[in-house]
């Protein structure tokens, strides 16, 4: 069924006098849906069929506040390579033409996809993940965001329906814009197919009650566009708000993670305003807009807003199988030598009153960050500073701390390995004892060896001894959450971090601080790195989901 469970909304999109609206959306009143038409397909999913199971990662008070007027869309489709990338792109660009303010967002754990939007927009992205947040957190991350901004688009993630463990909704686009009322904009790549697409269409729309409200068709042309339109309004009772030609000068290569990211590619910017110029004479912006205001004024909590400093967040016990758990949370035998090299001496580390000042490493290489994560740092009191292990010869001055993130290492492994004096520098201060996160590329760079994208072993930092090398496939991909089995630089023994892996690098060094156990299929294993000061793993974070593990790390410095 199409009509929406929060907004109440038809397929119809509001009249042409809504748009105004969208320029303000601090405006007293809330958008007012209409109520579903006689277009509405008469399918009706049953009430419990939508409602999200995935449990939240840590628990909340619910303290309401004012509700929040804020214009919104959501960019979903049937599947990647469905053109959602591209149309949001496209939109980001069109919405700054009408001199609109757009916050953007991305539905799941992806870091590219954001990375396309800040280039569009000249501002951050921000990531909302339903597996590693809860709906209130993800809620007030679309309103922080979003503060001083016109409109707000979100990017979805896979097919629309497509969630955790690969046989539910939860923390899918679906879910994502249930949890947020957020009314969305279909896109569907016609390659290959014609009126079957309004099947699947339809299909879609039954499947679940949903807030889809209209439909965009990629990689079409304006001939055949006028042969699909009036075939798949009729079909499904949805407006075809229009269409992306194929446009092949503006394609953007994938990779092995996916998409390049947007700082590898010449002229983006460019590429971007072309695809702008083309959809802005075959897209009905104005039906976008309309639906956009449409969207239901947002109700966030007090409680999700503070970190645990201010308030104590309880443990809630996650829907996860942990029947393997138990087996390999056990202590690993003495007999196996430690993966972290032996510094030569570690001296104690003398705690400072003035504000912590913590070293990102941020280049082409370490460029996977959630920007809302490192946002609670500086929250909690940090200082963050920016420093290249590619161009860089020495860290910066005065650090607390270190963060290494993910990205690409491999791809740079003989210019990162050239920099004998970054490295040094680095392998001088972790042994040390400075406190460190290393995540995935991160992870990887400690290694005392890599195997580069090239096939060539490269020396790296040598803290951790073991060489980091190339698998044929995605190793241990996907969500998981993470118990401790020792007291570390993040977490307590016992207590639990949400996050996923996403590599085709592993290690015989992976660690055996934490449990992993993935939701749905309840496969586990041992991971991560952890001594007093460092935590160094494959997995990939967001502060966001766990407060109180960024105010442990805070304490630590």
């Amino acid at each position: 069924m199409t009509a929406a469970l929060t907004s109440g909304a038809s397929p119809t999109p509001p009249p042409a006098a809504t748009p105004p609206a969208v320029g303000t959306p601090h405006a007293a009143t809330t958008p007012t849906a209409p109520q579903p038409t006689a277009a509405t397909p008469p399918h009706v999913a049953t009430p419990s069929a939508t409602t999200p199971t995935v449990p939240p990662p840590h628990a909340t008070t619910h303290h309401t506040r004012h509700a929040t007027p804020l214009p919104r869309i959501m960019i979903a489709g049937g599947g990647s390579g469905s053109g959602k990338t591209t149309l949001s792109c496209a939109l980001l660009a069109l919405f700054a033409r009408r001199g609109l303010k757009t916050s953007a967002f991305k539905c799941g754990p992806d870091y590219i996809d954001p990375m396309f939007h800040r280039e569009t927009l000249n501002t951050h992205s921000a990531n909302l993940d339903l597996f590693m947040m809860d709906e209130e957190t993800v809620r007030r991350l679309l309103l922080e965001n979003s503060v001083g901004r016109d409109i707000a688009l979100i990017e979805g993630v896979m097919g629309f329906y497509d969630g955790v463990g690969g046989n539910t909704a939860d923390a899918s686009s679906w879910h994502l814009s249930e949890a947020s009322g957020t009314p969305v904009l279909f896109v569907e790549n016609c390659k290959g197919r014609s009126l079957t697409m309004a099947a699947q269409i339809k299909g879609i729309l039954e499947f679940r009650r949903n807030n889809i409200r209209a439909v965009l068709l990629n990689n079409t042309s304006a001939d055949f566009f006028k042969t699909l339109k009036p075939a798949i309004e009729k079909e499904t009772g949805l407006p075809v708000a229009g269409f992306l030609p194929y446009m092949p000068e503006c394609s953007i290569e994938s990779r092995h993670l996916g998409l390049v990211t947007a700082a590898e590619i010449e002229n983006l910017r460019g590429k971007i305003e072309r695809l702008a110029d083309g959809i802005e004479k075959t897209v009905d912006l104005d039906t976008i807009l309309s639906i956009a205001a449409s969207a239901p004024s947002i109700n966030p909590v007090t409680a999700a807003a503070l970190p645990p400093l201010m308030q104590s967040a309880q443990s809630v016990t996650v829907m996860l199988n942990r029947s393997e758990a138990a087996n390999v949370s056990k202590s690993v035998s003495k007999a196996v030598p430690p993966p972290v090299m032996k510094a030569s001496k570690m001296p104690k580390r003398s705690k400072t009153t003035r504000r912590p000042r913590i070293g990102v490493a941020r280049d082409k290489a370490f460029c996977f960050y959630y920007e809302d994560s490192l946002n609670l740092l500086k929250k909690l009191g940090a200082e963050l500073v920016d420093f290249s292990p590619l161009a860089g010869k020495s860290l910066p001055s005065g650090l607390n701390a270190l963060i290494l993130g993910g990205g690409y290492p491999e791809l740079y492994a003989a210019q990162l390995s050239e920099n004998k004096a970054m490295l040094a520098a680095i392998r001088k201060a972790v042994n040390a004892g400075i406190p460190a996160i290393a995540e995935c590329g991160g992870f990887m760079y400690l290694h005392r060896e890599l195997e580069g994208a090239d096939g060539k072993i490269y020396s790296f930092a040598g803290v951790i001894d073991a060489v980091c090398e190339k698998k044929e496939r995605l190793v241990r991909f996907g969500y998981a959450e993470f118990t401790a089995n020792v007291d570390n630089l993040l977490r307590k023994a016992g207590e639990t971090l949400r996050g996923h892996e996403f590599h085709y690098w592993d290690s015989a060094r992976s660690g055996d601080s934490f449990t992993a156990v993935k939701p749905v299929s309840g496969k586990s294993w041992r991971c991560i790195i952890t001594t007093e000061t460092l935590f160094a793993g494959f997995p990939h974070f967001h502060f966001c989901s766990a407060p109180e593990a960024a105010e442990r790390f805070i304490k630590n410095l």
